[in-house]
């Protein structure tokens, strides 16, 4: 598989109008887990998602083992590494440019929701999916 670290500007597109993204991390064997569906968003030429119950949701541990996984959604497949946000430098900033769009993409959910994705604590899951 040809490795790319940058997304297309269609799937960009298509993973930003999706409702929900699945997601399967790589485990140490080098096997996929079960797929896990969960909210997405994208901000600028980036994509991110996090656990609304926090670091101890499964699929977000599983992301802890090789940082690498699948993910599809609205026909894109593709290969990615999990970043975490909290590793970088401007990840305040980021982090609340990532709550904006959850809370612009997500508005028709009740606000209980909403409030529950950008938590302190689902923030401090924050992944960027980087194409790999």
């Amino acid at each position: 598989m040809t490795t790319t670290t940058t997304w297309t500007d269609d799937e960009l597109d298509r993973i930003e109008q999706a409702e929900e993204l699945d997601i399967a991390s790589l485990r140490r064997s080098g096997t996929l887990s079960s797929r896990r569906t969960i909210w997405v968003v994208r901000v600028g030429d980036d994509i991110y998602v996090r656990s609304v119950y926090g670091p101890g949701s499964d699929w977000y541990r599983g992301t802890r083992a090789r940082h690498e996984g699948r993910i599809e959604a609205e026909g894109v497949t593709k290969d990615v590494s999990f970043v975490d946000v909290a590793d970088e430098i401007d990840d305040e900033e980021i982090n609340e440019a990532v709550d904006a769009s959850y809370r612009r993409k997500y508005a028709h959910y009740a606000a209980s929701i909403i409030e529950a994705i950008t938590s302190d604590t689902a923030s401090s899951t924050t992944l960027r999916l980087l194409p790999r």
